[in-house]
């Protein structure tokens, strides 16, 4: 069974996402810390790219700094080895193709197993390509988490029967950040879902306050979170880590 159920046992599951090495690795280490004492069932882990499509300003602005930060692949390897010392819920990296890709496919997955990454999400590779990369994660037991956005239509139902892992339910289009409505009918998207799959499902893009989360989680299995994190990482550098947890704890509260 995959690791990830587990973050989905206690009610509604609050998943925080995090960029490695924005604005250095102490911090991020410090941030994920801070994120599963306050609550958060699951971690999200950006790997940064230079191009990183899928991503609003804020995200965009957190590769940067990370990457001019020195961060590279193989110390963000070195980095969760670490962490899984002592953090035990699920964590999934968040990339891009190229990121895999270069790094060598094989190589890259079977670091993932033996530094305890339980999943992989990859905004820019289309379902239909999925074959490029999926059964060199189920080698190395790492679900590879597909997206289904509000353009997916008639293709959810393809999605979901071959979900692992959680699917995450895009909530908006265009790319990630903080939004104050949202307005795609996603109750119509969670009934198509659950016809094909009782996977758990998880909505992200576009959540920021208690409300929206407790709102995202009523239809769904949890609420992710990136955007908002980053804007803590950003203002408050070294100093958001103790920022980030009060913020997770008052989502997690608002969905328990």
């Amino acid at each position: 069974m995959s690791n990830i159920r587990t973050a989905f046992e206690n009610g509604k599951a609050f998943i925080a996402f995090i960029t490695c090495g924005d604005p250095d690795l102490e911090t991020t280490a410090a941030a994920v810390r801070a994120a599963v004492e306050n609550g958060a069932d699951l971690i999200e882990l950006g790997i940064p790219f230079s191009d990183p499509t899928a991503e609003g300003p804020v995200i965009q602005g957190a590769n940067i700094r990370a990457l001019s930060g020195g961060v590279t692949t193989d110390r963000i390897f070195a980095f969760v080895k670490e962490l899984r010392r002592n953090i035990s819920v699920p964590l999934v990296f968040m990339t891009y193709v190229n990121v895999v890709f270069s790094y060598g496919t094989e190589r890259f997955l079977s670091a993932c197993r033996d530094i305890g990454i339980d999943g992989l999400i990859l905004p820019d590779l289309p379902f239909e390509e999925k074959e490029e990369v999926q059964p060199v994660c189920r080698t190395y037991g790492v679900d590879l988490i597909s997206l289904i956005a509000p353009t997916s239509e008639k293709r959810i139902a393809m999605i979901a029967k071959e979900a692992e892992g959680f699917l995450y339910i895009v909530s908006s289009l265009g790319v990630t950040g903080a939004r104050s409505e949202i307005k795609t009918n996603l109750a119509s998207i969670m009934e198509a879902v659950r016809q094909n799959t009782d996977i758990p499902c998880a909505i992200g893009f576009g959540i920021s306050t208690p409300e929206q989360a407790k709102k995202m989680a009523a239809l769904s299995d949890g609420a992710i979170v990136g955007s908002a994190i980053i804007k803590l990482l950003e203002q408050y550098g070294k100093d958001a880590p103790e920022q980030i947890g009060a913020y997770v704890k008052s989502m997690k509260d608002a969905l328990r």
